[in-house]
């Protein structure tokens, strides 16, 4: 029997919150013997050692036996032995067990000096209590398991977000612990009408995932698509945030995301207040907010803490600049293999020379030089702090030099790929994008041209008209054109003439 409960808690491992794949143990339950239960929790916690299962006697004989079971380093000590361990061998045996009418609650209640109680008989609940960091009490003749929030864990403090980095403006970043980052955007929407619905997703890590919004001015239809997409979820693990935004988002084999995020919470407040819904993953400090638009990634909190003027200049750099991070390559391609024509004639004779003793077509050395580029990158990133720094500066100069020296590359392309490279530093939510598109247009400039990079273009561009994010039109406010939510799209409003709530169109 207990290899069949085993069998079927592995399958469907879920406690009592939000989440459609509980039923198959829903009618599994304790005994009144102790001995019974503690037997049927061992049957499903297995034998671990940071499982412990303390014995204690009550009763003015010490007749009533009892079991405290919690997991070793994810409970606080002092509150088990303060608040109850020490009631119980204080006053445990001065009282009668029948005064309790076999209450577990009343006796908690009676005894303890916790704070939140709850008591149940189901197994799962019971189960996954114990795991994530609650005690539970069972005694003998008592049908039900008492619960004590005894969670403590250790994790990092708040500190300032490594992605979503501000000069001017909050410098508090979510954390890997959920409890935290909810209630960090607590404080910043102090209001009733925030809502949080909790699930738990994930047959073998039954990871905490909750769903924020804010009631009346979030959508409906959006709240409930959301809602379904979650519990339509079956997986095995569900380890970080990119394993949900993979699994609910709408084109799956798109370039561009469908689901945003940020490590701010400033940021994901304004997004609640403008109609989105956010999705929190226990143990990354990353948000999810759903639906995703195309234009919010130029956009940037400290937009709004800066003057309009000069929030305005720099929105339109950040779209200047993904245009080159894509298209300066294949521009050049273009203009030394088809457009020559197009080139001033000293500037024309200046990259000639250049490239007089370069043995390599130009795109061959475009493309050498990216994938280098790409290279110096994952190295920087996946490398120790200082030794990625060293090794990405010291190796694109010394690489560059020897190159340009040697005769394999010429220098204009040394120019065009560092321009390249910085300017995709700029969008970095866009990376992936930029990286494949960039390939792309390379190709479509080296057989076609310019012509070939405007095929490219109305290609990308009729891609992402037809993309939805959560049935919201992606290219939103630009298509479908709405020009009130247009006017903060290129330009950054003043806040006189910014509306307080925008809903996003949601069918």
């Amino acid at each position: 029997m207990f290899n069949f409960i085993k069998k079927i808690f592995h399958a469907h491992p879920s406690s009592n919150a939000i989440n459609k794949n509980n039923f198959a143990l829903t009618n599994i339950h304790l005994h009144k013997n102790l001995d019974k239960n503690i037997a049927l929790l061992k049957e499903v916690l297995g034998s671990s050692m940071d499982i412990i299962y303390s014995k204690i006697y009550l009763g003015e004989q010490r007749q009533l036996k009892g079991t405290i079971i919690y997991v070793n380093g994810m409970v606080n000590k002092d509150i088990i032995n303060e608040s109850i361990f020490k009631p119980i061998l204080v006053y445990g045996h001065k009282e009668k067990t029948s005064d309790f009418n076999y209450d577990i609650q009343i006796f908690g209640e009676y005894f303890l000096s916790t704070g939140h109680t709850e008591s149940s008989n189901d197994l799962v609940k019971l189960t996954n209590s114990v795991l994530y960091g609650d005690t539970l009490l069972l005694l003998d003749g008592f049908s039900d398991a008492l619960i004590i929030n005894t969670k403590k864990w250790d994790k990092r403090s708040i500190s300032e977000p490594q992605t979503n980095v501000t000069i001017r403006g909050p410098r508090e970043g979510f954390t890997e612990t959920i409890k935290v980052n909810m209630s960090m955007l607590r404080r910043k929407i102090v209001h009733p009408n925030l809502r949080f619905e909790d699930f738990k997703i994930g047959n073998n890590t039954n990871t905490s995932v909750v769903m924020a919004y804010f009631k009346g001015i979030a959508h409906s239809n959006l709240v409930e698509e959301v809602r379904d997409r979650l519990y339509a979820i079956d997986t095995d693990e569900i380890l970080d945030s990119g394993y949900i935004e993979e699994l609910i988002e709408d084109h799956k084999y798109s370039l561009f995301p469908m689901v945003d995020y940020t490590e701010r919470p400033d940021t994901l407040a304004s997004k609640v207040l403008e109609g989105k819904v956010a999705i929190f993953v226990d143990g990354t400090p990353c948000v999810l907010t759903v639906p995703a638009l195309f234009v919010e990634h130029f956009q940037s909190a400290e937009d709004y803490y800066a003057r309009p003027f000069y929030s305005s200049f720099i929105r339109m750099i950040r779209f200047f600049s993904y245009t080159i991070s894509i298209l300066a390559p294949s521009i050049y391609i273009t203009l030394v293999s088809f457009h020559q024509e197009l080139i001033p004639t000293p500037l024309l004779i200046s990259m000639a020379k250049a490239r007089e003793s370069v043995p390599f077509p130009s795109v061959l050395e475009s493309l050498v030089m990216i994938v280098t580029f790409e290279i110096l990158k994952e190295a920087g990133i996946r490398l120790p702090r200082p030794i990625g720094q060293t090794i990405s500066i010291v190796g694109a100069l010394v690489l560059g030099e020897a190159a340009v020296s040697a005769g394999l590359i010429g220098e204009p392309m040394v120019i065009v790929i560092s321009i390249t490279a910085i300017s995709s530093f700029i969008i970095p939510t866009l990376n992936d994008s930029i990286v494949f598109l960039r390939f792309m247009f390379l190709g479509l400039s080296a057989t076609l041209g310019a012509f070939g990079i405007l095929i490219g273009a109305i290609i990308v561009l009729i891609h992402l008209a037809s993309l939805k994010s959560f049935h919201t039109p992606y290219l939103y406010p630009i298509a479908p054109f709405n020009f009130n939510d247009l006017k903060d799209v290129f330009i950054r409003k003043h806040f006189k003439s910014k509306k307080n709530i925008r809903r996003y169109p949601n069918k």
